[in-house]
């Protein structure tokens, strides 16, 4: 995928992230590496929550299997990051763009209701994920940090479309369009609303 064009067009993002975003990370790298250790491991740990939910839904679980050893891998790659910078792993912080996007999905109803909002959510998560690693790989002034998150945001790219894929392997192509088109709104909304923090990756 050819991340070079306008971040909008491949991922579908509808609001970039402020510019300002990555001068406040940069003075902050120390904070940045622990919430990205932290996003990393709980995408492995939501991975393996969706395999024991959907054990039934046997693409998925093929699918996601080999995303847990990766982003338990990623997980790795930024704790070795953090230990040679002679940091320590600090503490989960709550994640407010995570825990927005969980408002949204459907609670109630149909199975495949929610299965649909849990695949949406994780292609968001993993599209904005992306998307500030871009930023990252092109903004920041050194060179060893700029190519340590090209290569995550390489490897985010793929995961955003494995979970839409996965999403229409199971439900209707245009009720998962037509809800995408929800979640891409919704997600906006909540980018706009955020404060500007260079502390976190979201």
């Amino acid at each position: 995928m050819d991340l070079s064009q306008d971040t909008r067009n491949i991922l579908g993002l509808q609001l970039p992230t402020d510019p300002r975003w990555v001068n406040l990370a940069e003075k902050s790298m120390a904070e940045i590496l622990t919430d990205h250790a932290w996003c990393e491991q709980k995408a492995a740990t939501t991975c393996i929550s969706l395999i024991q939910r959907y054990s039934d839904k046997e693409k998925m679980v093929a699918e996601l299997s080999p995303i847990v050893t990766e982003e338990w891998g990623h997980f790795r790659l930024v704790l070795a990051e953090l230990e040679k910078r002679n940091l320590a792993l600090g503490k989960q912080r709550k994640d407010e763009y995570v825990n927005a996007l969980l408002i949204f999905q459907k609670k109630g109803g149909h199975i495949n209701d929610r299965f649909l909002d849990q695949m949406l959510t994780m292609a968001l998560i993993e599209a904005r994920s992306c998307e500030r690693f871009k930023r990252l790989s092109e903004g920041l002034n050194d060179p060893y940090l700029q190519k340590f998150y090209r290569r995550f945001m390489e490897s985010e790219a793929g995961h955003y479309t494995l979970f839409l894929e996965l999403a229409e392997t199971y439900i209707d192509k245009e009720k998962v369009r037509r809800r995408w088109k929800e979640w891409l709104d919704y997600e906006a909304g909540i980018i706009r609303n955020l404060e500007v923090r260079g502390d976190r990756i979201h």
